[in-house]
């Protein structure tokens, strides 16, 4: 694919969590006036909202609605907690349909007092649970696999290897992976794995970021593009090898982010997804 001149912004989606001092109104505004053209909406910024109306402001502004974030955490030792989770999915997947989002990301989850096996188990019956109230909606479920480091509580699905399996596995069109370079950067096989993707056709999302090093926290320091150790233009040319021609999301959940002026920290994104994407 060739490359696009350095102030086209048409692929560039923001997640309402990066600039998460800004409530939506204020996070959609500013995104539309800096050209940005997509937004990923974290259920928590459409609390006490008319949901229906909020989706309607967001294309109002010249906004495509790329997903909703997030639905998953499937697995418990405790059945109670494992039928929460499902009804909670299922409310997921009724708040994407009034929002007008196409795609919920899951955030698969992870219980430490059973074998990982259980959970992924668990996190794949979840998903084939749901799997009727999302057809009915027309709502794609992209699983995203986290790192390793993140086995414990927050998902049991830790490669691309794993996500693909189990979307082969589940085979339906709107089961899918989401794939940010922040969770896979280090796995030797994430390039065979994208080209997995792609002849599945269910790469449904990307989400960029950087790895800062040293890292201050391994949940609120990520970076900016460009400011740490990730290759992402290198998987970026992977992912598009593939056909891809999706939004670019911009994913950062950064202490040190929140507490600068989001309008400056809004001119850096843009800034770091024109020279270092």
């Amino acid at each position: 694919m060739s490359a696009k001149p350095l102030n086209d912004l048409s692929q560039l989606c923001i997640h309402t969590i990066t600039t998460k001092p800004w409530n939506i109104e204020t996070a959609a505004q500013n995104f539309s006036k800096a050209g940005v053209k997509g937004i990923t909406v974290w259920r928590d910024a459409l609390t006490g909202r008319n949901i229906k109306q909020t989706g309607q402001q967001l294309r109002d502004a010249g906004l495509e609605i790329v997903s909703l974030c997030r639905g998953g955490f499937f697995p418990s030792i405790d059945v109670s907690k494992r039928k929460a989770a499902l009804d909670d999915n299922r409310k997921a997947i009724q708040e994407a349909a009034e929002l007008g989002a196409p795609m919920i990301v899951l955030v698969c989850g992870s219980d430490p007092l059973q074998p990982l096996e259980e959970s992924r188990k668990q996190i794949q019956d979840g998903i084939m649970s749901v799997l009727p109230e999302a057809k009915a909606a027309g709502i794609k479920l992209a699983i995203e696999p986290l790192h390793p480091m993140y086995a414990d509580t927050r998902s049991a699905v830790n490669s691309l290897g794993q996500a693909n399996d189990m979307a082969c596995e589940i085979n339906s069109p709107l089961v899918g992976v989401a794939v940010d370079v922040y969770h896979l950067w280090w796995d030797p096989h994430l390039e065979q794995e994208i080209k997995r993707c792609g002849r599945n056709n269910h790469l449904y999302a990307f989400h960029i970021c950087d790895w800062n090093v040293p890292t201050a926290d391994f949940l609120w320091d990520r970076g900016l593009m460009g400011e740490g150790c990730i290759p992402i233009k290198k998987i970026r040319s992977w992912v598009e090898d593939t056909g891809f021609q999706g939004f670019y999301e911009v994913e950062i959940f950064s202490n040190k982010f929140w507490s600068e002026d989001q309008s400056v920290f809004l001119n850096k994104i843009i800034k770091a997804y024109q020279e270092k994407s």
